[in-house]
């Protein structure tokens, strides 16, 4: 990049010289431009995370990893590993319950903003930071969790058109970022179900997601341990475009402004699991937000924080309303539970 350049300036140069960039490309980059400068969370910022509504979500996330780690015997040299890990809240509310219970691991991030590293050191104190799942340690069993982390990698979409299957590609068009579709002929590259789909039809991939699960699954399968993976999407195919821009907690174009938005698209949590299963970790299920929340006692952990702060009564039930049901996060969000082989089943799935 040119010193003083923007990330739109640097696109237009590079669909000038080169023709239009993948989608996956535009994605990646104003992602990675995004969140390498900004803390996005909270009503100051661009979005809320269900950690940031209430410390429920992360307490009852702390629950089921310690019961999971519990009922497997207690094995020693676990690690506490967290994906993209926003401010720390989700880990703090989650370390708090485990510390409980007599688990007190090490605790590694995966965060590449370093902007938000400088919030989890204040709320995670003595945190390690990996820029990757790949540079994690490899020699112990570890309890991961992941919220809203997968939603944010570089998606491929494919197009049906008139002369088969293309990429679809961003181009610089009559001043402004738009889609378009490539030259090139990808009927290879799409699954045999969705081949004879009609014209105009949309479908999404994400490699890099595939890549995360599949590195996750092969840790655990190889040295135990068990994760959640929660996110906004779906747990049947479908087709048509899920990339969303989100700014000051409002939709927005995603082409207006690369690098100034967060982008994000539906996760397909099948796709997932069936990658987990090959990489030879044991899918424990995926269900709703809301069903997965009232399984580990939401409304009764509520009642017990309104009883210890009755005026916060009002606030702890709108955040339950928010986190569980069905016309807000609750049947959108999923959480995928996974474990290693001879790990038990998780609960509420």
């Amino acid at each position: 990049m040119v010193a003083g350049e923007t990330l739109a300036d640097m696109f237009r140069r590079l669909i000038a010289n080169h023709g239009p960039i993948t989608l996956q490309h535009y994605m990646g980059e104003s992602n990675a431009r995004y969140y390498a400068a900004n803390d996005p969370l909270g009503s100051a910022g661009d979005f809320v995370t269900a950690p940031e509504i209430s410390q429920m979500f992360g307490e009852l996330i702390g629950v089921w990893l310690t019961d999971m780690w519990t009922r497997a015997g207690r094995p020693a040299g676990v690690r506490y590993v967290e994906l993209g890990p926003g401010r720390g809240t989700l880990a703090s509310d989650a370390l708090r319950v485990m510390r409980r219970h007599g688990l007190e691991p090490p605790v590694h991030f995966v965060e590449g903003s370093a902007a938000l590293r400088r919030l989890q050191a204040s709320a995670v104190p003595g945190a390690h930071w990996h820029d990757d799942p790949g540079s994690l340690p490899d020699d112990g069993p570890v309890l991961l969790v992941g919220n809203e982390f997968l939603d944010a990698l570089p998606v491929r979409q494919m197009v049906k058109t008139a002369q088969g299957w293309r990429e679809r590609m961003v181009d610089w068009q009559d001043g402004r970022f738009l889609p378009v579709s490539g030259d090139r002929p990808m009927d290879a590259a799409v699954p045999p179900h969705w081949r004879d789909a009609p014209d105009q039809t949309v479908i999404e991939s994400c490699p890099a997601a595939a890549a995360v699960v599949d590195e996750i699954a092969r840790r655990l399968a190889r040295h135990g341990g068990a994760g959640l993976l929660i996110d906004y999407g779906y747990t049947a195919a479908q087709t048509g475009s899920t990339l969303q821009a989100v700014r000051a907690h409002q939709k927005v174009d995603p082409f207006a402004a690369p690098g100034e938005a967060d982008l994000t698209c539906l996760v397909d949590f099948a796709a997932a699991a069936e990658v987990a299963t090959v990489a030879g970790a044991r899918h424990l299920g995926t269900t709703g937000q809301g069903d997965f929340l009232r399984a580990l006692g939401i409304q009764t952990r509520a009642a017990q924080l309104s009883n210890v702060a009755p005026p916060q009564s009002s606030a702890i039930r709108a955040a339950v309303h928010r986190l569980i049901d069905g016309d807000e996060m609750g049947e959108l969000f999923k959480v995928m539970g996974l474990a290693a082989p001879g790990w038990p089943d998780g609960a509420a799935f």
